[in-house]
């Protein structure tokens, strides 16, 4: 069934009110249809991998439970709109960025804090169902009303500095005076920190900013350079880890809760699939097998950091870490970073 815009939008207050479920003062139907959204296009193979292999996962393993509409590429609401009506329960679920939604939800940003992610990444175990990190954001998130089914079992590969140019940007004492892409507020401090001019320009203008001068130098995960071919534009990457997200599927806690008991255990059984292979298989088998590959064969050069480099990155980057853990509630803040950083919380 096509759910065009209009019509999805008429039919929200009954969906709030409970119809989507089919509970309430609706009769109860074998099978309970639910919609849910991404702003990520398939285009993205490595993002919409565990996306869409979660509702296909669904909907063919459990028919007589659930059924899964799915919109994707913002067909049905844009990224912005995508917390608010998760919020009114004009949708079921959604799966969206980390880093796009820490300002809304700022415990999100562990998966994004400088000198926490390389950790992060290097051990996905930390994030995945049940693990005390993901337990903890659990618990703050509903606090607001929220329940993130997954994270998709770890983090994305981190966001690197890719630069145009030459000699280009090699190093951290590179970074001052230059025009830095950046999108996260989590980058943007990293960014400042070191005396660069941090811009904000989403991934569908990056290419012409590169091209033109705009900036010298992109933050940004190999996903969106792949996907935006700004390979093209760029001559080296240094690959200290700046930023980076996860992928989460995130639910309204009370409409949850209220699911049928046989439609839960049918989307509990996709959330297991997706923990196992959402980020493993983007970093792997897109990432480390194909698009790295592909990049050192086009010319790119890859600068690899020594552990000076990353300490010292880490080290000018505490202010970050600082203003985050204040944030979000100093005694939680610090409990996360050490549970990220595999210490004893």
């Amino acid at each position: 069934m096509k759910l065009h815009r209009r019509s999805f939008l008429a039919g929200s207050a009954a969906l709030s009110a409970g119809t989507a479920f089919g509970f309430g003062a609706m009769p109860a139907y074998a099978q309970q249809t639910l919609t849910g959204v991404t702003y990520l296009p398939p285009s993205y193979a490595d993002l919409a991998y565990g996306s869409q292999g979660f509702v296909d996962f669904v909907n063919e393993n459990s028919p007589d439970a659930v059924a899964i509409d799915f919109y994707d590429s913002g067909r049905l609401l844009s990224a912005d709109e995508q917390l608010p009506a998760l919020r009114s329960g004009t949708i079921d679920f959604m799966f969206h960025t980390t880093s796009y939604i820490t300002r809304s939800l700022p415990i999100l940003g562990i998966t994004g804090l400088p000198g926490v992610v390389g950790p992060l990444y290097e051990n996905p175990e930390r994030l995945k169902r049940g693990s005390p990190l993901f337990n903890l954001i659990q618990d703050e998130l509903k606090k607001q009303g929220l329940t993130v089914l997954s994270l998709g079992g770890g983090i994305m590969e981190p966001e690197y500095i890719w630069s145009a140019g030459d000699p280009g940007i090699r190093d951290l004492q590179a970074i001052d005076g230059k025009k830095i892409r950046v999108v996260s507020f989590e980058a943007t401090k990293a960014i400042e920190d070191f005396g660069g001019a941090a811009v904000r320009i989403p991934s569908s203008e990056l290419y012409l900013a590169l091209q033109r001068g705009t900036v010298d130098a992109a933050v940004a995960n190999i996903s969106t350079i792949n996907g935006r071919s700004i390979q093209e534009q760029v001559k080296q990457v240094l690959r200290v880890p700046v930023t980076a997200y996860a992928i989460g599927i995130f639910v309204q806690t009370d409409r949850w809760e209220a699911m049928p008991e046989d439609v839960r255990n049918a989307i509990m059984a996709g959330v297991d699939w997706f923990d196992e292979n959402s980020a493993r298989t983007a970093n792997q088998d897109y990432y480390e097998e194909q698009y790295w590959p592909a990049f050192k064969e086009g010319g790119l050069e890859v600068i690899e950091p020594d552990q000076a480099m990353l300490d010292r990155f880490a080290e000018v980057s505490s202010n970050v870490r600082d203003a985050w853990a204040s944030e979000v509630g100093e005694e939680v803040g610090r409990k996360a970073i050490a549970l990220a950083m595999g210490e004893d919380a």
